[in-house]
Formats: structure tokens, sequence, C-alpha cells
């Protein structure tokens, strides 16, 4: 009777120790099934703020601004131009082609640049003849071609997110913001790799560095003067840093944001010799929108 006793309690104490065992298990791979997808979480985290902030600086339609260049060195004005860029939204991509519109200075008006998928093209009306060129060719200043078409960053970028912490902004005010750094997905991306700062709680974009394949920093670009332009507070200004040369300086002010309908034709290069600015669809004038100082 003792022995059949204790064989029960014996057995009991198993049937605990083994339910104990299989609890502990489950919240021990509970545990390490969250640590493994916190990665993941994070990831995509990153990447839908980056999406956000791409939904920050450009419409999510096809539209063209006039984007004004000016040049500084050592704190005096050197050069300045100014264009008119279309951008053309391709929906299956969620990514533009942009073609540019030269009007100033007068030497340059009427030339264009074309950007269609990884490919630019340079386009002289003079010569009638269109050339290939970088992304990275300078327009004016540290403006390069690939700084004035119009891009979202998520299509070309992986985010991953870095750090939080508070960085002085455009105006030198401190924001705290989300680090998040970008590698190239894809041939279209501009540069090898980025780091970009958005504001924590609204994901305005504060703050960008863009690297070259070697980690050589190669400009800074902060975003400033905010102002609501169709339907969303957009940065109107940019000011561009050179990575070597810090006295060297472009500013980039957009103006006459206007939401229109862009011809499949103008992204074309071979349509490059036709082009006339007043050959496109018709412009809804309330749709256009003026940046104030």
């Amino acid at each position: 009777m003792i022995r059949r006793y204790r064989h029960a309690r014996h057995a009991r104490h198993a049937i605990v120790t083994t339910i104990l065992l299989s609890v502990a298990g489950l919240s021990q791979g509970g545990t390490a099934a969250g640590a493994a997808n916190a990665p993941v979480a994070e990831a995509a985290d990153a990447q839908q703020r980056l999406e956000a902030s791409d939904r920050i600086r450009n419409p999510s339609t096809s539209f063209s601004i006039t984007t004004s260049l000016v040049e500084y060195r050592n704190g005096k004005q050197s050069d300045s131009a100014t264009v008119v860029v279309y951008s053309r939204l391709e929906p299956d991509k969620a990514q533009y082609r942009s073609l540019i519109r030269y009007v100033a200075p007068l030497r340059d008006a009427g030339k264009l640049t074309l950007k269609s998928g990884k490919d630019i093209w340079f386009h002289d009306p003079a010569s009638r003849a269109s050339v290939r060129v970088s992304p990275q060719q300078r327009l004016l200043g540290q403006a390069s071609n690939g700084d004035v078409v119009s891009a979202n960053l998520a299509a070309d970028y992986q985010a991953s997110e870095e750090a939080h912490e508070t960085v002085q902004d455009g105006y030198r005010k401190a924001r705290r913001t989300v680090r998040l750094h970008l590698r190239a997905r894809t041939e279209e991306a501009a540069y090898h790799h980025a780091r970009l700062w958005l504001d924590e709680s609204s994901n305005q974009p504060i703050k960008a560095q863009f690297h070259a394949e070697t980690g050589r920093l190669l400009k800074t670009i902060y975003y400033r003067r905010y102002q609501q332009q169709l339907g969303e507070r957009r940065p109107t200004e940019e000011v561009i840093i050179d990575g070597l040369e810090p006295s060297w300086i472009t500013v980039m002010r957009y103006s006459d944001f206007v939401r229109r309908d862009i011809p499949a034709a103008w992204m074309q290069r071979d349509y490059l010799p036709h082009f006339r600015p007043d050959s496109g669809p018709s412009v809804d004038t309330t749709e256009r929108q003026t940046a104030v100082p």
C-alpha cells in the first residue's frame, strides 16, 4: 500500500514536472521567436518610415515644379540656374520618370535632361543630339542630375533603423529624429548608400548624407522651408553642402507646384528633339500653388 502510494506520488510529480517543462519550453520558444522576428519588424518599420517621407517630399501623382538653384563658394554667390521639372509617376513601379527643361541662364535655355529608369539623357537643341550622362554629373554646384529629378527613395533603397537621436536641422534647431541607413537595391539608385534623419513623430525629412561605394561622404542635404503644397506640408528648399569642401554650398528652391498630366511621349528619348513646353495637356490652375518666401 505504501509502495503504491509512493509510486502514485512519483507519477504525479513526473506529470507536473513534464507540464512545467512544456510550459517553459513554449515560453522560451516564444521569446526566441519574438527575438528572431524583432529585426524583421524593425526593418519593416524603417521602410514604412522611408515611404512616409517620400510621400512628404513628392506628391503621389504626376506634377511639375520650378526649381531655382544658387551656388555659393565661401559665402559668395558664384552661379545660378532655373529649371522646370516635369515628373510622371509610374504606378507599377512607384517611381517617377522626369524631364528637366532649362529656363535660365539664357545660354542654357531650351536644353533638356531626361531620366527614364536607370538612364539619364542630356539633349542640346543646338546640336539635336542626346547623350547619356551620369546621375552624379553636376547640373549646378553640388546639385547633380540625381538630386534635381523627382525620386521615391523607398523604390531604390532598403532602409534599416540605426538610432534615435537629437540633431540640428537646417535652421540649427535641435530636432528629435530617427536615423535610417539606406542601401541601394536597384540600378536606378543615384548613390551607393545614404543616411537619412527623419522627424521622430512626423517622418518629415530633416537631413541626409549621401556616400560613394568607398564610404566617402559626397554631400549633406538639409530639407527646409516646409510649406503646404498640393495637400501636404513639403520641404520647398534644400541646402546641399559638399562632403569635402563645406564652404561650397548649393541651395535649391521649389515653387509653382502644379498637379498635371504628363504625356508619356515626353518621357521618350526619341521625342526630345520635338519637345515643346506648351504641347502637353492644359493645366488646371486651381492645382497651381506657388511657394512664398
